[in-house]
């Protein structure tokens, strides 16, 4: 045997080595996780030709002679709406600008927003074109300067709902699999315990800390940086409370089966990486394609954000965010009833 080969730190080396390709995990983070997200991010991000930029008019007399000027510019995708949709569509950004209903025009936007800009000066020439020699008249501003409308405002709802997710999934999962590695839940076979009231117990002890957890972070957020609360206390507390729950009962059926902290925390991994990349946390769902719209919208994490940021910057109401309400329930439902059926003492 040569001097290398007898070397403490070779030898270590190479068990080290071996141990760690002993973990079916292994594939997938060295080799398929960097691929699936550089693959997800091209789609969101991909490059494709510049998109019309939607422009709202508020309706008003002028409102059909301005609607077939900016129609005639193939930059521009204008629609008639009235001025209470067309402030929400602008906040939010799916508007780029409106052309409120005042003689000369009133072009309301942000000029915060590059494409916002971009629209301004669309809409202006086309605007101008229509109505003869130019410049034929001297449009009006009015500047989107609310509290809700900035990039900020749009990203902390996501990232409460993201952390609702993922503490959700990792202190449920985490906890089953460290006490069936470490023999406990065997011993637990022999309690008067039913299966449930075991799962069942994981489930509301993570809901004893969502009150401090989605308060400390929601009170950042009003306070410090400013975001909108528009909505009810209760309500956004009944959104959380879905939310949590949902994740809650899909840790407990990831964390069902798996044996070791290596396979669980794959398997939860695996389970949030679509979330963290196509449910809204950081950038809008709408940049990815029409073709996976449907499984992104069933996504948890994309109900819950979207209710959030309903319930935050909109003041929706229960009706509003019902369907989201739904979408979270059932995910908590079926994952609980499943891991019932799947979960294993040892």
């Amino acid at each position: 045997m040569s001097r290398l080969a007898r070397s403490p730190l070779y030898q270590l080396t190479r068990a080290r080595v071996a141990e760690f390709l002993r973990e079916p995990e292994v594939a997938f983070w060295v080799f398929l996780f960097p691929v699936l997200l550089a693959v997800a991010l091209g789609i969101a991000f991909r490059s494709q030709p510049p998109s019309p930029l939607p422009v709202g008019l508020a309706a008003g007399p002028q409102a059909a002679a301005r609607l077939a000027a900016l129609a005639a510019d193939p930059g521009l995708r204008p629609e008639v709406l009235g001025e209470e949709p067309a402030r929400r569509e602008l906040r939010s950004g799916r508007l780029a600008l409106v052309v409120l209903a005042t003689d000369p025009p009133t072009y309301w936007h942000d000029p915060t927003r590059p494409d916002s800009r971009e629209a301004r000066l669309a809409v202006d020439a086309a605007l101008q074109r229509a109505a003869g020699s130019a410049p034929a008249f001297r449009p009006a501003e009015r500047l989107l300067e609310e509290r809700g409308s900035r990039y900020i405002d749009f990203m902390l709802p996501g990232l409460l709902g993201m952390n609702l997710m993922s503490t959700g999934l990792w202190s449920v999962g985490f906890a089953l699999v460290q006490q069936r590695a470490g023999k406990l839940l065997k011993l637990l076979v022999a309690s008067p315990m039913r299966r449930w009231q075991l799962l069942a117990s994981q489930a509301l002890a993570r809901l004893v800390f969502l009150a401090l957890e989605a308060a400390a972070l929601v009170a950042f957020a009003v306070w410090a940086m400013e975001v909108p609360l528009r909505g009810s206390l209760a309500l956004l507390a009944l959104v959380c409370l879905a939310g949590t729950g949902a994740f809650v009962g899909l840790g407990l059926l990831i964390a069902a089966r798996p044996r070791t902290i290596e396979g669980v925390s794959g398997l939860m991994n695996v389970a949030m990486f679509p979330m963290w990349i196509g449910s809204g946390v950081f950038f809008s769902v709408e940049r990815f394609p029409a073709a996976v719209q449907p499984f992104l919208q069933a996504l948890p994490l994309t109900a819950l954000n979207d209710a959030l940021r309903a319930v935050m910057l909109d003041g929706a109401a229960l009706g509003a965010v019902a369907g989201e309400l739904a979408n979270l329930a059932l995910w908590g439902a079926l994952s609980f009833l499943l891991a019932l059926r799947l979960f294993r003492w040892q």
